[in-house]
């Protein structure tokens, strides 16, 4: 393993409070080894050197507890809807073993990656199936059933809303990773927010670590369960957002 990547990759947990530990560290090295290795056959990511991959997607993905403090202080259930290659759900499995992960992703290519990953890293209580959250949000096995619901998938706000809140309890948590200034994507999506159930309660914003980029996380309580017509059929929400 490259003393470059345990440095920086401890440097920028340290900047979110963050203490790793040398195991959690290889599994990091090896998780971006795979990531490298199959990038090469199919498009994973377009973040690929080595620094990139550490701060817009490691260290990206585990700033999460910037804005919920308590992640991982007791035992959750979690679902990372649109996960791609795996951020930020495997990042915040490495630092939180204790929270179960759900993997969502519509590509049945990455759900394979992402079950390579797992076994690889030698990781439990996470698994990657492949759907739409259109459809999973509508399955009772899922429906309501998740402490918290990430995504840092490329959508608005209301149609992110509708894909993601319906997965949580009341009570429970939505946090949408946004890049740049999201202040009126989030007041065009507000009312679409509580529509399903939830309310935006904070945004925590931050340039991320090792880069001059700018995050923002909103986070987003459930308030109350999510009326049954929601989510709508697969594609309407990205086609026709409320």
């Amino acid at each position: 393993m490259e003393q470059i990547f345990a440095d920086k990759m401890i440097k920028g947990a340290e900047n979110l409070g963050i203490s790793l530990s040398k195991e959690q560290i290889e599994k990091f090295y090896s998780y971006y080894e795979i990531l490298n290795e199959w990038n090469k056959v199919m498009n994973l990511t377009a973040i690929i050197e080595l620094e990139d991959v550490i701060h817009k997607h490691f260290i990206d993905s585990i700033s999460l507890v910037m804005a919920v403090k308590e992640i991982g202080e007791k035992e959750s259930r979690l679902i990372d809807v649109g996960t791609g290659a795996g951020f930020p759900g495997i990042p915040l499995k490495i630092i939180y073993p204790n929270i179960s992960i759900v993997l969502l992703d519509s590509l049945n290519k990455r759900v394979h990656f992402l079950q390579e990953v797992i076994e690889k890293l030698n990781l439990t209580g996470i698994e990657a199936v492949h759907g739409r959250a259109e459809d999973f949000g509508r399955n009772q096995v899922y429906r309501e059933k998740f402490d918290y619901c990430v995504s840092r998938a490329v959508a608005n706000m209301a149609t992110l809303s509708e894909y993601c809140v319906p997965f949580v309890k009341t009570g429970g948590i939505f946090v949408a990773y946004k890049s740049g200034k999201v202040q009126e994507e989030m007041e065009r999506g507000r009312k679409a927010v509580e529509i399903f159930g939830g309310k935006i309660e904070k945004v925590e914003k931050f340039i991320l670590s090792g880069t001059d980029a700018e995050r923002e996380l909103v986070v987003v309580r459930k308030v109350k369960k999510t009326d049954k017509r929601y989510p709508r059929k697969a594609g309407i929400p990205g086609k026709e957002p409320i």
